[in-house]
């Protein structure tokens, strides 16, 4: 951090002139771009048909890529623009301002630069240049928040190993093609050196089915009985597989909230501009304090979230452990967006409850960062338990 005068430190909380352009441009493609599909997406959905269609978000992801936008947080030996955990959560707070299912393409799960040389041709590779889809599968029907419960077996079989069990809740499950899978290979030690992760190709034998939602997430069960897998397709160590899930979950704990923050803003900006619109008893709602209250309030919250988001992702950039604060940032961004889009709504009225405008989709989508990557519930836990422990001290900034 740059010096101040004698006895004092300057702390620089503006982005170089770079990320600024980064940051712009991001907002330019998705106001621009993606934001014109808002509407066909509310008028499919409302007519029971896929928002938007898969070649569609293909098409928008070579443009971007042709403007120089491909792989934001990919290392640039694979092709990537390696931009750093701090310009990937400002480039989600961008992609956040709109509900379509956008993201920039050539990313891969993280937990995929750890394959083998062989597996990098197969996997991560084909993942990175759109080719493949994957899909992370943890959670289980009795393991949830508590992944150190799963119950799935992996057993071997001369060079190969058995998978079976039942994975819920899996994003992009019915979709992909290959599944990292984490099964237990040594129930005595469990979580503690018996958990390891599989590559599993579809056409290995896993079959899997969508699951109903109040939003627009489409997960999947996804089922395994005895489904045979080659010794090779080992993600990194048997044994080690937890290591590698808390990797993946660590990353969406600052990705996540980072999302929502860019929501709310544009959610709070359509009350903004409603407010002053929208007569009641003679005057503008925009004129009454109640109102004003909740447009305020929203405001302290999302900045608050934004910082705490941020620093979590500088953690993640400067090699810090991150755990606890990406903890502090997914609880209090998750909780800031449902007060959001519930004051949104409220100051829209009854149109908010339509499916006229956004609003109520949002709501819907929104409750989910309350659950999926760590429950509300789970957050506190963590964090209480670190300060209770002595894991963390209150007032260690800079630590």
């Amino acid at each position: 951090m740059p010096s101040g005068r004698k006895g004092q430190t300057m702390v620089d909380f503006s982005l170089s002139t770079e990320e600024r352009q980064i940051r712009d441009t991001v907002r330019a493609f998705i106001t621009k771009e993606v934001m014109p599909l808002e509407q066909e997406v509310l008028r499919n959905e409302r007519a029971g048909r896929p928002g938007v269609a898969p070649e569609v978000i293909a098409e928008l992801r070579a443009k971007a890529r042709r403007s120089g936008f491909w792989g934001v947080n990919t290392p640039e030996e694979y092709g990537g623009m390696d931009l750093g955990a701090v310009m990937s959560a400002i480039i989600a707070m961008e992609t956040g301002r709109t509900f379509v299912p956008f993201s920039f393409g050539g990313s891969a799960d993280n937990i995929l630069y750890a394959c083998t040389d062989e597996q990098k041709r197969q996997y991560l590779l084909p993942t990175i240049e759109g080719e493949r889809r994957s899909c992370f599968a943890i959670t289980e029907p009795g393991a949830g928040s508590d992944a150190r419960n799963i119950r799935t077996r992996a057993v071997r079989d001369g060079d190969d190993w058995l998978i079976t069990g039942e994975k819920t809740f899996i994003t992009g499950g019915n979709e992909a093609d290959f599944v990292m899978v984490f099964a237990v290979t040594d129930p005595d030690k469990g979580a503690d050196g018996g958990v390891t992760c599989f590559l599993v190709d579809r056409d290995m034998g896993w079959k899997s089915e969508p699951i109903a939602t109040m939003g627009q997430w489409g997960p999947a069960s996804l089922v395994f009985d005895e489904v045979r897998v080659p010794g090779r397709n080992v993600l990194g160590e048997v044994g080690k597989g937890f290591a590698l899930a808390m990797r993946w979950i660590g990353q969406g704990r600052y990705l996540i909230p980072a999302r929502a923050i860019g929501s709310a803003e544009r959610m709070l900006q359509m009350a903004i501009d409603y407010a002053p619109t929208r007569h009641s008893m003679g005057r503008p709602i925009a004129d009454y304090q109640a109102i004003q209250w909740q447009i305020a309030d929203s405001q302290v919250e999302i900045e608050s979230a934004k910082w705490l988001t941020l620093y979590a992702a500088w953690r993640v950039q400067q090699g810090l452990d991150a755990r606890h604060a990406s903890s502090i940032a997914k609880l209090n961004g998750a909780v800031m967006a449902n007060q959001v889009v519930d004051r949104v709504l409220q100051i829209h009225g009854g149109m908010g409850y339509t499916k006229e405008l956004p609003i109520e989709r949002w709501y819907r989508e929104l409750r989910l960062l309350r659950i999926f990557e760590g429950t509300d519930e789970i957050q506190r836990r963590t964090i209480a338990r670190n300060l209770l422990k002595g894991h963390v001290r209150l007032g260690g900034i800079g630590e």
